[in-house]
């Protein structure tokens, strides 16, 4: 569903502050996949996804989803077949709308966009069954402006609208390291029911390695730019993130000093 072949970012091409921020990339992702990825700051994770999702281009290699050559398409080119949640819960909302206007500009991803979507009665009934499936009773309040939400209510609203339009990948980016645990734990929850509903491929990124380890079917550890860990089946069942540290340093030959990481281990 997913591949990424011979993939290769630069920053600063030439001058004296270059930074080579991904080497070599190559990964498959299958239909219905659940990665989690980790590594320290400046592992590459953010701009593994940035390449995935268009905003920034490799200097070398290419990015196909669905079968399709998309290496050289822009985000708007690309916004059906990805959706994508961030770390600021602020972010993938529109404050002063509704939760219904919100949803409305979701179910046209990708598409002409206007602010009188047909808000019909079907409509409202389908985005009332969809936000039931959050659990946080906002299908009782399709009026109220999104600003009046919590900070978890307006990340589960966004994962919520990053997927109506049926996209082939969901990028998670760090999407609950600025929630309270018990919030994040509810997130993750949501999350899970989001990923069923759908069927959706997913590539999540975190700091958290108990996270990492328990969501998903497959993790992914980057360091300096490069894949170096690739665990799944039977391999990564009984991993504890002591297992993990360990793999990190013989692989790596160093130890994990990366503090943000290791606090949620």
């Amino acid at each position: 569903m997913l591949r990424l072949t011979n993939l290769h970012k630069i920053f600063n091409y030439g001058k004296v502050n270059e930074n080579y921020a991904l080497k070599d990339i190559n990964l498959e992702v299958p239909k219905g996949d659940f990665i989690t990825i980790i590594g320290s700051n400046g592992a590459g994770k953010s701009t593994l996804l940035n390449l995935i999702a268009g905003t920034l281009f490799p200097e070398a290699g290419t990015v196909e989803i669905n079968g399709e050559d998309v290496t050289n398409w822009p985000v708007y080119k690309r916004a059906p077949l990805v959706g994508r949640v961030f770390q600021d819960p602020l972010q993938g909302t529109a404050a002063e709308m509704t939760i219904e206007e919100n949803l409305s500009l979701a179910v046209k991803r990708g598409q002409r966009r206007g602010l009188r979507l047909g808000l019909d009665k079907n409509r409202r009934a389908e985005f009332r069954r969809l936000l039931a499936l959050l659990e946080l009773g906002l299908e009782n309040r399709l009026d109220c402006p999104v600003k009046l939400l919590s900070g978890g209510q307006r990340q589960a609203l966004t994962l919520l609208m990053a997927t109506m339009g049926h996209p082939r990948l969901l990028l998670l980016d760090e999407y609950t390291a600025a929630l309270d645990p018990s919030t994040a734990q509810q997130i993750m929850a949501i999350t899970d029911r989001i990923v069923a509903e759908y069927q959706l491929t997913v590539l999540m990124v975190t700091h958290d390695m108990k996270q990492a380890l328990a969501m998903g079917k497959r993790t992914i550890m980057m360091d300096r730019g490069e894949i170096i860990l690739d665990l799944k089946g039977k391999e990564r069942e009984k991993l504890t993130v002591n297992d993990l540290l360990a793999k990190f340093a013989a692989k790596s030959g160093r130890e994990l000093t990366d503090d943000r990481i290791l606090l949620h281990g």
